[in-house]
């Protein structure tokens, strides 16, 4: 599991291959990841938007930006967390995620960027 805080929101990700839904004869790796934010800090807060990097062992590098996440914006209260799952889907067996999520004080509507920790994007077989 890969975790990061920043301004007291901590972000932790777990990853799981889906051999179900990839088809490695068409070069194509389907990937779920698990993600909780959690509200270390003393205010709540929205998060309004994603931007992820996605990179496979290619070298090629898409980019996915926009609002919320799995179609929410949800407000975490201190002390509280969010969880949901979503999924990336590869040409390679190998890739890895990172991104940030824009996040809103519901107090004083400040506005702070939190980093997601870089993870890994492996189908299980190639660690053997």
């Amino acid at each position: 599991m890969q975790v990061k805080t920043t301004e007291g929101v901590r972000i932790s990700v777990e990853v799981f291959y889906q051999p179900g839904h990839s088809q490695p004869i068409s070069g194509e790796y389907m990937f779920a990841y698990r993600i909780n934010i959690s509200n270390l800090g003393e205010h709540s807060v929205r998060l309004l938007r994603r931007h992820w990097h996605i990179m496979d062992a290619s070298g090629i590098c898409h980019e996915v930006e926009g609002e919320g996440v799995v179609g929410q914006q949800p407000v975490i209260e201190p002390g509280a967390s969010y969880q949901y799952v979503s999924g990336s889907n590869l040409k390679t067996e190998i890739g890895k995620m990172f991104g940030t999520y824009l996040m809103e004080r519901i107090n004083d509507k400040h506005r702070f960027f939190v980093s997601i920790p870089e993870f890994k994007l492996i189908a299980p077989y190639k660690l053997n």
